[in-house]
């Protein structure tokens, strides 16, 4: 497998992952963080942090909003417990 398939291959997976944790809102981040060691913030941090990598600048809440497909003050009140 050349490097771009695998790019390519390893972002469809990401955007599952996301479009799960938005289609599962009934999930709470302390309960992914308590199972798995990571929760939608977590992911939105790393998002941010790779795009830095890539001389792109990212606010918090702009990679919040994209993980959760929603502002995330929104998100919580829609749906944090």
């Amino acid at each position: 497998m050349d490097d771009a398939k695998r790019t390519e291959i390893e972002a469809a997976v990401f955007r599952r992952l996301v479009q799960h944790f938005r289609d599962r809102s009934d999930v709470q981040n302390i309960d992914v963080m308590n199972l798995a060691g990571f929760c939608r913030n977590c992911l939105a941090k790393w998002y941010r942090a790779a795009a830095a990598e890539r001389g792109e600048e990212l606010e918090d809440e702009r990679a919040r909003e994209i993980v959760y497909g929603m502002p995330y003050a929104e998100w919580k009140a829609k749906h944090q417990k």
